[in-house]
């Protein structure tokens, strides 16, 4: 089907707070390393649908979360903070209240507000559901014989074609209306796969590839109905993920573990309500926490106060234009507490500061060589080489850098209440493969 979008031009992005009809279709595809991607350079074709978003939006080339575990990080996303001043670091940890999310900026400006999800982790228990009017993970639907579920652990009810399915009877209802629909897919997560669908092999790391064909396919889906109801015209699509997934690089598999750069390293994408000629890159190091302060600059409407994360605006012009933008020289981070799912055990935060080129991985409550590892970042990616030796001074002002972020005062709502997990929420998250105790 031809896509219905006119051609625009980089200039149409600075327009697009003049709109008056612009929705937001935000999609959370959960464990999607960047790298898999073919926007990213990957060989195997994992992603035509995605990639024909990148071909003519725009794509951050250089983007990592704030976790590897999806409570933590996605609460670092919604709010625009760090972990260490979200205060959501461990299992029973849920985002305070008077926090001042995306979906509330967007209703108070006028759009409905619209969520479907399936990881109990953004459960509207923990605080996730603050401005939606509607908070709802889908009932599931019974899964075809064709699908394959395949992630070691015990699987989730259902698979992603009942978010597909539920936000198409959104849009068929409220399609006539500005809104900000939210969907939060799974199956990448879960390593679903149907036959049509099981291209590259059959270890864990080419079934994950066949998921997220899978999940490329559903969203071909989406667009599609979006497209049928005169919609992608005046709809921005935004492409986003909480963490990646290891494969042994650094000994483990999975995530939620550590914040080596497998795990937190992210595709994002912006797909606009016009076709650019060519796609849009920008190569500056960007993260989770600067999602939304990017986004409702664009869209014109209040920021998020007291933020970490920074609007990008000025970047996607430099991109647009060809011009130079000021070197960013504030460090990034990423956080996971190695205890987080065991609440008999005192916090054991990791870090990971990145500056310029460089990268350092503390663990606080590490021993030995392993307690700070720092790596050339920038020639370096996979952090297969240590340059602790080579580098001292480097090592010990980025070791400072971690510690004085153990450090920072939580945000300015504070921190949020503790949530008592009950059983239905423990045998959800089982379900996930999470060690909780």
């Amino acid at each position: 089907e031809a896509d219905p979008r006119p051609l625009g031009t980089p200039d149409d992005i600075a327009r697009l707070a003049e709109r008056d009809d612009l929705n937001i279709v935000f999609i959370l595809i959960d464990t999607l390393r960047a790298d898999r991607l073919g926007a990213y350079a990957y060989e195997r074709e994992t992603s035509p649908v995605l990639d024909a978003l990148a071909a003519d939006g725009l794509r951050f080339g250089h983007h990592m979360s704030q976790s590897s575990w999806t409570k933590c990080s996605m609460a670092s996303m919604w709010t625009a903070h760090y972990p260490v001043r979200t205060g959501v670091t461990r299992s029973e940890d849920a985002i305070s209240s008077e926090a001042n999310m995306p979906a509330e900026i967007l209703q108070e400006a006028g759009y409905k507000t619209y969520a479907l999800w399936r990881n109990a982790w953004v459960g509207p228990s923990f605080g996730f559901s603050q401005g939606f009017e509607v908070y709802h993970s889908p009932r599931p639907s019974r899964v075809p014989a064709s699908v394959r579920r395949e992630k070691p652990t015990i699987g989730m009810a259902g698979t992603d074609r009942d978010i597909i399915q539920s936000a198409s009877d959104f849009l068929r209802t409220h399609g006539n209306q500005k809104f900000f629909l939210y969907l939060h897919l799974m199956d990448v997560h879960q390593y679903v796969y149907d036959e049509d669908t099981a291209l590259f092999g059959t270890t864990y790391s080419d079934i994950y590839d066949n998921s997220i064909r899978w999940v490329d396919r559903l969203l071909g889906v989406l667009i599609e109905d979006l497209n049928r109801r005169g919609l992608r015209e005046k709809t921005l699509i935004v492409v986003a993920s909480d963490h990646g997934e290891a494969f042994g690089e650094h000994g483990r598999e999975g995530h939620a573990r550590d914040v080596y750069s497998e795990v937190v390293t992210t595709p994002l994408i912006l797909s606009f309500p016009f076709r650019l000629p060519g796609p849009l890159v920008v190569d500056e190091p960007s993260e989770n926490v600067d999602i939304w302060p990017t986004l409702l600059d664009l869209l014109g409407v209040p920021a998020i106060e007291g933020a970490d994360g920074r609007s990008l605006r000025a970047e996607i012009e430099a991109a647009a234009t060809g011009g130079e933008v000021a070197g960013d020289s504030e460090p990034r981070f990423a956080h996971i507490d190695q205890s987080w799912g065991r609440k008999k055990v005192e916090p054991q935060p990791m870090v990971a500061v990145t500056e310029g080129p460089y990268r350092l991985v503390f663990r606080s409550a590490g021993r030995g060589p392993r307690r700070a590892e720092l790596y050339e970042y920038a020639s370096d990616r996979r952090e297969s080489r240590r340059i602790d030796q080579d580098q001292p001074d480097v090592r010990r002002r980025m070791l400072e850098l971690a510690r004085t972020y153990l450090e920072e005062a939580p945000a300015s709502w504070g921190d949020g209440p503790e949530i008592e997990l009950n059983d239905a929420q423990l045998q959800q998250l089982r379900a996930l493969g999470y060690e909780i105790e």
